[in-house]
């Protein structure tokens, strides 16, 4: 099947209410205009290095999400024209966005990565530490970011009663922040958690972001 067939297929699945993030990491530029002639607009990346040399020769248009880990240091080189940023794992992190989108005169939006998976290797706060650090208020004073919602990941395995209590796990502590920290704030309304195997679940639960790759481009070449 070609990619504009799977896209339509994937997206005639997804509510209204859930955003497609094409991941087209390790992909090439060949194959995100495919998918972007095909009607994608949002793709997802997890290299810095790799989305500049995208972003200088594909559309202007495209809404490219940071969906990897981020270094502090790295943040100036995509501030100016990211779109979203996924799996902001730190209050410091969330401070240097800040300071970057300032300079480019943009308010940046950022989902607050949580660890929910059983991997050790997964990064993200634990709920317990992101209610910690939003309590303390400081996130308060940076005006160029806007914290747009939480993200996820699963843990990689074929269990899906694991995947699935996750998964209820996250969007319970998306309702209980939404109803209580960030009740003033219409911009907190982003759930993005759901990956090519798990996103029918993740669907179930409030998934107002599904992140899918394999599914689309096939297998990525490291």
């Amino acid at each position: 099947m070609d990619i504009k067939t799977i896209l339509n297929e994937i997206k005639s699945e997804l509510p209204q209410t859930t955003q497609l993030v094409a991941v087209s990491k390790f992909h090439p530029a060949e194959a995100i205009k495919e998918a972007y002639y095909a009607g994608q607009r949002i793709f997802g990346e997890s290299k810095v290095q790799e989305l500049e040399n995208k972003h200088t020769v594909l559309p202007k248009d495209i809404e490219w999400h940071f969906i990897g880990h981020l270094q502090t240091n790295k943040v100036k080189y995509i501030a100016p024209y990211i779109s979203m940023i996924h799996a902001v794992d730190s209050y410091k992190l969330l401070d240097e966005i800040n300071k970057q989108a300032a300079k480019s005169n943009r308010i940046i939006p950022c989902l607050l990565e949580i660890h929910i998976a059983q991997e050790e290797t997964k990064y993200g706060f634990t709920p317990d530490e992101c209610t910690e650090m939003l309590n303390e208020g400081k996130w308060k004073d940076l005006k160029n970011i806007s914290i747009s919602g939480i993200m996820g990941m699963a843990t990689n395995t074929d269990d899906e009663a694991m995947i699935e209590k996750e998964f209820i796990k996250l969007e319970t502590y998306f309702k209980e922040l939404k109803s209580t920290i960030f009740k003033e704030y219409e911009s907190f309304k982003e759930l993005s958690m759901g990956m090519s195997e798990d996103y029918h679940l993740a669907i179930r639960h409030g998934s107002t972001f599904v992140r899918i790759g394999s599914k689309i481009f096939g297998i990525r070449n490291y």
